[in-house]
């Protein structure tokens, strides 16, 4: 059924709460790949000198208003079409590692004709308990066969890297049982988890989240640019391009901008022709 642009352009989906605690903090760290060794206990381990959250944590309270989508009138969309395209997040407050109270508001922020797809761009806002915006996250959900429909078309997210060698390059490997780690921070898709969903979706097994490789990618920017400090990571852009799959190496290649900007993409070691996740980049605080 086509897309009802006039109809869905602002709609305000259901507002979210996310009730966490430490051992929902740790949880997330241990999906993208943290542990014991590498300047990473911290990241998941509540005792003295304390607990510090990942960045890329701030994708997880909004992330059921893609699910939300669903609802909204004028959007009567297929949910097997759905591709999650794109990602932006941007961290405005640290929040307490110990845990507390979010809540999410998000809306339909624009809708544009990819010609053969539809992008479909929601805005959410996380604000914890005083008030104070914590995340700000715009998703970028790809809807296949919707497109065609005269709209906007998607303005270029740039980001290219430079055309010579990576400033610094970092491996990270993954365990064959990532995907069912991850999913437990709040992404139960069985695509990632069920091999005959995963073959009726036509891969041979299932994939990795795309947010997980976005996680691990950062983790390898926080430790080449940030000293592992999540109070100097200011916001990351990505455009997922193809999947990782659960026990493969992930390659962060990275390209320092000197204007306080990373800018990355991700390959695996097992595919190093293929990227995964193209048009990124880091922003750090100053």
């Amino acid at each position: 059924m086509p897309i009802d642009v006039e109809k869905a352009s602002g709609a305000e989906l259901p507002a979210l709460t996310f009730d966490y605690d430490h051992k929902t903090v740790i949880l997330y760290a241990l999906g993208v790949g943290a542990g014991a060794g590498d300047g990473d206990l911290k990241f998941c381990y509540e005792n003295p000198p304390g607990l510090s959250v990942l960045p890329t944590f701030g994708v997880v309270p909004p992330f059921p208003a893609l699910m939300s989508v669903f609802g909204v009138e004028g959007l009567e969309i297929n949910p097997m079409m759905i591709l999650h395209g794109e990602q932006y997040l941007e961290i405005r407050k640290q929040p307490a590692s110990a845990g507390g109270k979010l809540t999410t508001r998000s809306r339909v922020a624009r809708i544009y004709d990819k010609v053969k797809m539809a992008l479909i761009e929601l805005e959410a806002e996380t604000v914890d308990e005083t008030g104070d915006v914590v995340y700000f996250n715009r998703f970028g959900v790809l809807v296949r066969g919707e497109g065609g429909f005269g709209g906007e078309r998607a303005p270029g997210i740039g980001n290219i890297p430079p055309d010579r060698a990576p400033d610094k390059v970092l491996e990270m490997k993954t365990s064959p049982d990532q995907a069912l780690l991850y999913r437990l921070s709040g992404d139960p898709n069985p695509l990632h988890a069920d091999p005959n969903f995963a073959a009726m979706a036509g891969f041979d097994r299932p994939i990795l989240h795309g947010l997980c490789t976005v996680g691990f990618a950062c983790r390898a920017v926080l430790k080449a640019y940030c000293d592992n400090e999540p109070e100097r990571f200011k916001s990351v852009q990505v455009r997922f391009s193809k999947p990782v799959f659960p026990g493969e190496t992930i390659v962060t290649e990275m390209w320092d901008t000197a204007d306080g900007k990373i800018l990355f993409q991700v390959k695996t070691a097992e595919h190093p022709d293929n990227v995964n996740i193209s048009n990124a980049v880091v922003e750090l605080n100053d």
